[in-house]
């Protein structure tokens, strides 16, 4: 049996999964936010799953993983 990547990640790490609901404009300003965010407590956060709902509405993700040195180093220049 063939397990995806993706399958093997969900199922290893248990980050935090915040799942949002929001009109296509809100959620693009939302993801704007995060992605502009820098790590802080030692996570940063990523936006995942993003979809289209039927209504319109998109639902997306937002995952929280253990910042390393090398993601602030590249963040702080």
């Amino acid at each position: 049996m063939l397990i995806r990547l993706r399958d093997l990640e969900d199922q290893l790490i248990v980050p935090d999964e915040q799942v949002l609901t929001l009109s296509v404009e809100a959620a693009r300003c939302k993801a704007r936010e995060i992605i502009e965010q820098s790590p802080h407590d030692g996570l940063i956060s990523v936006i995942q799953k993003w979809r289209q709902l039927p209504d319109g509405q998109i639902e997306f993700a937002i995952r929280h993983f253990p910042v390393t040195d090398e993601v602030l180093y590249r963040k702080s220049r």
